[in-house]
């Protein structure tokens, strides 16, 4: 059953892609055990075309996923934009408009406590 939240709070996906594995999992690593405000990264490989510098690519990405609360979506923005790999990741933050209370808990849980077993 799916329960709206009634606080101030909300959950947030917050998308990003990267180049290689290594730096999507050291940046996430950092994020949820030592900064705490990341609950959870769901990854990907995907297959990207874009204009870079006035060249067509096509490269294969990352695509990852941060889900994290609404108080730490500015926080894990700065440390996305100041610890990836690109000179412009994309970072892409959208608000969950409907999400299970019990979803909701765990992340605030493992975003707010110290407590590694949330």
């Amino acid at each position: 059953m799916v329960d709206k939240i009634k606080t101030d709070q909300a959950g947030v996906i917050l998308i990003s892609t990267f180049s290689d594995e290594k730096s999507l999992i050291d940046l996430s690593n950092t994020l949820i055990m030592e900064k705490r405000i990341c609950a959870c990264v769901n990854y990907t490989t995907v297959k990207s075309i874009y204009m870079w510098n006035s060249d067509l690519k096509q490269e294969n990405e990352f695509l990852a996923i941060f889900k994290t609360t609404s108080d730490c979506a500015e926080k894990l923005k700065i440390e996305i934009q100041n610890n990836h790999p690109y000179d412009v990741p994309e970072i892409v933050v959208i608000k969950m408009s409907d999400i299970s209370s019990e979803y909701f808990n765990w992340m605030y849980k493992n975003t707010h406590t110290k407590d590694t077993n949330a």
